[in-house]
């Protein structure tokens, strides 16, 4: 398949479909169908960024919050676009113009990116410079959140056994030392929500400045809530939050030890 511009590619997934779309579900689909030989890691927020800038501004129509359709008749002249994620300035390679994220691609204001449920098993604890790594969605480029800031909770299956904060960029360090510490035998999960944004390029923003509005905080603070305690009568999603959420990838060093560990145990069965 021949690399596209995200406005091509936004405009055929659009067409091809027929039906009104979310723009994590256009980014997926572009991914699918290769229609970019590169997405960068965050695929969601560059759609919804070149969404609700012209010239798509100007071609789709939103019917809900992130959910967009073709108008009836769309312009196919060609026009140069990019974006920008989570405030920061990022080009695509391909293309030389900017346009601003829009209003559906993050309202949060604090969290900026959050992981679910990861499995501690996943994550190579041998460095006190734990990397944790994970995903926008499947295809897109791995992330790496051992530096990211933010608060983070330890689970016991599902059930959470402790809570905790991390004010530096040091959120792997802090959790290596819960694998040293009394809580090492007493959690095998744990979610996170940061404030540091990603970058197209997988990099991690800068911490936030201070002056948050009291509206945005207590927003935050209960989306934050619901997403990571689930309470069975919350009938929604924390606000604003599903295109922040990165799902966990393995660490390449445990993926490492487990073809190792195969390989070995492989050679002691032929040589039996």
């Amino acid at each position: 398949m021949t690399h596209m511009r995200w406005r091509e590619a936004i405009q055929k997934v659009l067409r091809e479909n027929g039906e009104p779309m979310h723009y994590m579900d256009i980014a997926q689909a572009i991914i699918d169908n290769s229609y970019r030989n590169s997405v960068g890691a965050t695929p969601a927020a560059t759609v919804a960024a070149n969404l609700s800038q012209p010239p798509l501004r100007d071609q789709v129509q939103r019917v809900s919050l992130g959910v967009y359709t073709l108008r009836s008749a769309v312009s196919e002249a060609p026009s140069p676009t990019a974006a920008v994620i989570n405030g920061s300035l990022e080009t695509d390679p391909d293309e030389d113009s900017t346009v601003a994220v829009g209003e559906d691609s993050n309202q949060m204001g604090l969290i900026n990116a959050f992981g679910m449920f990861w499995r501690r098993s996943e994550v190579d604890w041998s460095k006190r410079t734990t990397s944790l790594f994970g995903v926008q969605q499947s295809g897109s480029s791995q992330v790496d959140f051992g530096l990211q800031a933010g608060v983070y909770l330890l689970y016991d299956v599902s059930r959470v056994v402790y809570v905790g904060r991390v004010t530096e960029p040091r959120m792997g360090q802090r959790m290596w030392e819960h694998t040293r510490d009394r809580l090492t035998g007493r959690w095998d999960r744990f979610s996170w929500f940061g404030v540091r944004p990603v970058r197209q390029n997988g990099d991690l923003g800068a911490l936030p400045e201070s002056g948050i509005g009291v509206d945005t905080l207590i927003a935050t603070l209960e989306a934050l809530l619901i997403e990571g305690l689930e309470p069975p009568q919350n009938r929604r999603q924390g606000d604003g939050f599903s295109a922040l959420e990165f799902i966990q990838a393995t660490d390449p060093e445990i993926e490492r030890q487990r073809k190792q560990k195969l390989l070995a145990e492989l050679s002691r069965g032929l040589g039996q």
